[in-house]
C-alpha cells in the first residue's frame, strides 16, 4: 500500500474513532478538541481541514501530524499504522479507544439514551449486574418493557445484548447498529 492509499486509510479510522464523517468546519474543531483531549497534543482545525481536502491547498502533511492522527486512533506512530493496514482493506482488530460505558461505571436506576440507524432510539434503565430494563424504545424490534444483559457500549460500534426477553417469547441475543454501530448518552438519575 502507497503513503496516499496508507493517508485515506488513516483518515477513514479518525472518522470511525471519532464516531462521524468530517464535514463542516465544526467538525474539524470537534476532531482538534478530541484529539488534545486524549493526547494533550494540539493539532489545529486548519491542519485538519487541509489534510482532508476541505481547504484546498497543495501541501504535504507532517509526519508529526502523521503521528499524533495515528496514536489517536491506537497506533504508535504513523509506520506503525502503515505497517498495520497495508497488508489488508478491513482491519480485522483494533484497540478500542471510542468513548466507551461500562456497567462497572453505572448505578442502579442510571438510564442510558441508544441510538443507531436510520431512527432507532431506546432508554434502557440498569437494575444491577449486567441487567437492563427497556424503559422506551421507538422504531426498533426491541420492545419497551424487555429486559436482556449487557455489560458495555461502545460509542461507533455495534451494540451485543445477550439474554433479551420481550413478548414471551424465550430468551435471545440481539445485535443493535449492525453496520454503523451506536451513538449513546447517560442519563443520571
Amino acid at each position: 500500500m502507497d503513503e496516499k492509499e496508507c493517508l485515506e486509510q488513516l483518515k477513514i479510522s479518525v472518522e470511525r474513532v471519532l464516531g462521524k464523517k468530517l464535514l463542516t468546519p465544526k467538525d474539524y474543531d470537534y476532531l482538534s478538541e478530541h484529539i488534545f483531549s486524549r493526547l494533550h497534543i494540539m493539532i489545529s482545525a486548519t491542519t485538519l481541514k487541509r489534510l482532508w481536502g476541505y481547504l484546498k491547498e497543495n501541501t504535504s502533511p507532517r509526519l508529526a501530524t502523521l503521528d499524533v492522527l495515528s496514536r489517536f486512533v491506537g497506533y504508535k506512530d504513523w509506520s506503525e499504522f502503515c505497517k498495520s493496514v497495508g497488508g489488508s482493506e478491513t482491519i480485522q482488530s483494533d484497540i478500542i479507544i471510542s468513548r466507551s460505558l461500562s456497567v462497572e461505571q453505572l448505578e442502579k436506576g442510571d438510564k442510558v439514551l441508544v441510538t443507531w440507524l436510520p431512527d432507532r432510539q431506546c432508554v434502557f434503565e440498569f437494575c444491577g449486574g449486567n441487567d437492563f430494563k427497556v424503559i422506551k424504545a421507538e422504531n426498533s424490534k426491541i420492545k419497551a418493557g424487555a429486559t436482556f444483559r449487557c455489560s458495555f457500549l461502545i460509542e461507533g460500534e455495534p451494540l451485543f445484548i445477550d439474554h433479551l426477553i420481550q413478548d414471551g417469547m424465550p430468551p435471545t441475543s440481539y445485535v443493535a447498529g449492525k453496520i454503523d454501530g451506536i451513538r449513546f448518552e447517560l442519563i443520571k438519575k
